[in-house]
């Protein structure tokens, strides 16, 4: 018998029944990073879980620009997956592998069975689900009542750390983080770094000062 419970933490303290049934249905696959995972409006047949590597999950306007509503990690599950398995309606979003990525897929029938039979799947989804829900309620007040200039500096901090100089991304990811496009933010990043905040090179950013970066949180 595999251990891929240990992979999903809720099923670490489950009845060995319910483990050894996950570990005999949940099949393994693999996707390069690039690799489009769902489609909005596509229907979800597998709900997953992920070994490795991380799935970005976004929305896509009619203009073409991006919003990240939340990103995947190592023994998570995505809610939106759930949510369309459970409630057998289209996903609303769009998925991505950000990186190379290993998932436990199990076919949308399984899980709404095992969500009938089991508490410990159950607890897990609706649990999932009110963590993600509160995710992209903050991404969407941010959004909607934040300066996008707020926002940037909240950003750069929050994936700062204190003894990292460097971030290695574009002005176009950014955007897409932001729920912006390239121009207003490249306007900003120029602006900081005429201010010494920062300095741009191409494909990432170099923090010169920190404290000014957090006063600019805070105007």
């Amino acid at each position: 018998m595999n251990d891929d419970s240990k992979y999903l933490p809720i099923l670490e303290n489950a009845n060995p029944r319910v483990k050894a049934i996950f570990e005999s249905t949940a099949i393994h696959k693999q996707f390069s990073a690039g690799t489009q995972l769902a489609m909005e409006g596509a229907v979800c047949h597998y709900f997953f879980v992920v070994i490795s590597g991380i799935i970005r999950v976004f929305k896509l306007g009619d203009t073409g620009r991006e919003i990240t509503l939340y990103r995947v990690n190592p023994n998570q599950s995505c809610i939106l997956t759930s949510f369309g398995v459970l409630s057998q309606t289209p996903f609303p979003a769009f998925a991505i592998a950000e990186t190379d990525v290993e998932l436990l897929m199990v076919t949308a029938a399984d899980i709404r069975d095992w969500v009938d039979r089991y508490d410990v799947w159950r607890k897990h989804l609706f649990e999932n689900m009110t963590i993600r829900l509160n995710e992209i309620l903050n991404t969407i007040e941010k959004v909607a009542f934040q300066r996008l200039d707020a926002r940037l500096a909240e950003y750069l901090l929050s994936h700062f750390p204190a003894d990292m100089r460097i971030l290695k991304i574009t002005h176009e990811q950014l955007g897409r983080e932001l729920g912006s496009s390239r121009v207003p933010v490249s306007r900003i990043l120029e602006e900081w770094e005429n201010d010494g905040a920062i300095e741009l090179a191409r494909g990432k950013i170099v923090i010169l000062n920190r404290e000014q970066l957090r006063e600019k949180l805070h105007q």
